[in-house]
């Protein structure tokens, strides 16, 4: 099988230009990787690189559009010098989206900016919410109808140490997979769920099996250890992109990287017959995303 990790030559944030062949292998869950772009960390940020960073019982720490900085720890001056570096990183990864990606101008919607300083080899958590096992993302609370999760990341590691992720087979052949295994959807359930204030929004039959795709991959144990996969080591000084709701990824280790989340609108993509929510409808055979799509019981 060919390798979900294509390689492309890259040394400036703002010198990206829209390859076709690119694009092509994002919206088709490739992970797009850049070994030569770096993110500049300045001599007065190198003292933000370290634990305490993170406040306690933050998972991590991000920025937001108005320029809050949320989850962070240090004194007020660190904060400061902190909210100044994720949001330079985050002017960067928007100007490389949009050389990258021309197609998508005017309609992305931006998330919180993320800076993670946690070492992810000692993190302790649930199956299910273990990202070191391989899955797609999907919110349990806020269905998105088959908006796109676009992400980039960069690794900024002191040391040198490298972002190790496990990158598996294309979403299409883990779909067929898991999907004759996934609980049935029930329009009765995703109101109740709403109504209890579990989700945000009324969950789709898109929402519920992007669902029951993260949850049967995570817990098969034999899929984790022989699925087919490939392992990717990002080194300290490069970038990474891919949509993370369609590459199906874990992280296996590695300190220090901060992430830049983008949403896409369903159907804006330039193929959008390769996006998770078309491969999923067309194996089902019936419309998955509209509120309340899916069976009426």
């Amino acid at each position: 099988m060919q390798s979900p990790i294509v390689e492309a030559d890259l040394v400036a944030w703002d010198a990206a230009r829209a390859h076709p062949e690119w694009t092509a292998a994002v919206e088709a869950g490739k992970v797009l990787f850049f070994p030569a772009l770096a993110f500049e960390v300045l001599p007065g940020e190198q003292a933000l690189l370290r634990p305490d960073m993170l406040a306690p019982r933050s998972r991590n720490v991000s920025l937001d559009a108005s320029g809050a900085l949320k989850g962070a720890g240090g004194s007020a001056q660190e904060r400061e010098r902190l909210a100044g570096m994720v949001g330079r990183f985050r002017a960067q990864a928007l100007a490389l989206v949009d050389g990258l990606f021309p197609e998508y101008r005017g309609v992305l919607r931006i998330a919180p900016t993320s800076f993670r300083p946690r070492q992810v080899q000692t993190r302790q958590q649930s199956v299910r919410a273990d990202d070191k096992r391989l899955h797609v993302d999907a919110f349990p609370s806020r269905p998105n109808y088959g908006e796109r999760i676009l992400r980039v990341f960069v690794n900024i590691h002191p040391q040198g140490a490298p972002r190790v992720w496990r990158v598996g087979a294309d979403f299409e052949t883990v779909a067929r997979q898991f999907l004759p295994r996934a609980k049935p959807y029930r329009l009765w359930q995703a109101r109740a769920l709403q109504a209890l204030h579990v989700t945000k929004s009324l969950r789709s039959e898109y929402d519920h099996l992007m669902l029951q795709l993260h949850d049967l991959m995570k817990r098969d144990e034999h899929y984790q250890q022989h699925g087919a996969q490939w392992k990717a080591s990002f080194p300290a000084g490069s970038c990474w992109v891919c949509y993370s709701d369609q590459a199906v990824h874990a992280v296996m280790s590695g300190q220090y990287m901060m992430e830049q989340t983008l949403y896409l609108p369903p159907g804006r993509e330039v193929n959008p017959a390769a996006s998770p929510l078309q491969i999923l409808t067309r194996l089902v055979g019936r419309p998955l995303a509209g509120v309340g799509a899916g069976l009426a019981s």
